[in-house]
């Protein structure tokens, strides 16, 4: 009793009775909504939207391969100490690793000779140049001293260019030489350790350096869903480590040839990071969404009233004209709720604590 009491008090439902000029009886209607009640719930509309197709995948967490520096080694050699350890911030021209190599030393040792040649065609060259110029030796001789003497020059510059190319300042004549950071980020691979040797016919990179502001998530669509996965695509991204935190991305790029391995194909989606919260490896549950599906009703999730299975919402005309409608719910999609059957385009529908009004009329 009490319960049908307070719903009575929230909709005013009143009939008052009053006298006509005839002296006739006549109820009058109030409100099914007061003014009161009306502060309390919120009306929304009726919608024509298009209907998004989800896809569940699952993936994991890379850097973005355009916007990271590999970091090769200059020449062969021993590794005699690695200055940084993955996950480092390094910064442009911080030493990443120090290496002893007898290739650098022998370009330092081909210098001094070289040097030593030139300066003894220098003093050839100004004796013959003296000499030639006081009428004594021929002009032969001062030419071939001449041609000696810039042929040494250029040997020393040649070695002076292979040593820039192997380390420039960061090298010295006990043939060590360091590598460093040629940019600003964070280590995101590292390949080497103490001691290790480097041999010339390697190819591989040392370091991998990356600024990580943007990331890609790599997953892995099956075969049957392939054609519900195209180019500019919303996928929505979730990790492990912030099941909360919905990152929002595209997918750029859709791979032409599926894995024979385990016959899935790879979508590449592309996300900001500002907040470098996603790392490299991590783990990533992946939705993607096709909007370019068909259109259908859609209302807030939240007027959705469930009763014994079946689904209802509370249609406002009016103050005076508030009706429960069966609805068919077409799917859920988070705060939106699509429709097959029920409802009209542009209707009115009540939202929040609509429950009152329905268990008001519907007899609860």
């Amino acid at each position: 009793m009490k319960k049908i009491f307070i719903v009575l008090c929230l909709f005013d439902i009143i009939l008052v009775s009053c006298t006509n000029s005839d002296g006739k009886v006549e109820a009058k209607k109030e409100p099914v909504i007061s003014d009161s009640l009306m502060r309390m719930i919120t009306i929304d509309t009726v919608k024509v939207l298009p209907v998004g197709d989800q896809l569940k995948l699952t993936g994991e967490v890379g850097y973005d391969e355009n916007s990271v520096v590999k970091v090769f080694p200059n020449s062969s050699g021993q590794v005699l100490q690695v200055a940084v350890s993955f996950g480092d911030y390094v910064h442009k021209g911080q030493t990443l690793a120090v290496i002893k190599s007898a290739d650098v030393a022998g370009n330092y040792s081909d210098l001094e000779n070289a040097e030593a040649d030139e300066k003894i065609a220098k003093r050839q060259f100004d004796n013959a140049k003296s000499l030639y110029e006081s009428g004594i030796s021929s002009q032969r001789e001062y030419e071939e001293a001449k041609g000696n003497y810039e042929k040494s020059v250029a040997v020393a510059n040649k070695i002076k260019s292979l040593i820039r190319i192997n380390g420039g300042g960061h090298t010295n004549a006990g043939g060590t030489y360091n590598i460093v950071a040629p940019a600003n980020g964070y280590l995101v691979e590292k390949k080497i350790t103490d001691g290790a040797f480097i041999r010339s016919d390697m190819n591989d990179n040392l370091f991998t350096i990356s600024d990580l502001k943007n990331v890609w998530v790599w997953a892995n669509v099956y075969e049957t869903d392939i054609a519900k996965v195209k180019q500019g695509y919303r996928a929505q991204v979730t990790t492990l480590a912030y099941p909360d935190r919905i990152f929002l991305g595209q997918v750029d790029k859709v791979n032409d040839l599926i894995d024979p391995a385990n016959k899935s194909l790879r979508v590449r989606i592309t996300l900001g990071n500002d907040s470098l919260l996603l790392k490299p490896e991590m783990f990533a549950n992946v939705i993607i969404t096709n909007k370019e599906a068909r259109t259908a009703l859609a209302i807030p999730s939240s007027a959705v009233v469930t009763d014994n299975g079946k689904n209802f919402a509370v249609v406002y005309n009016s103050n005076y004209d508030v009706k429960v409608k069966p609805i068919e719910v077409l799917k859920v999609e988070g705060p939106v709720t699509y429709l097959s059957n029920g409802l009209q385009p542009g209707e009115k529908l009540i939202s929040q604590n609509q429950l009152l009004l329905y268990n008001s009329i519907a007899g609860k």
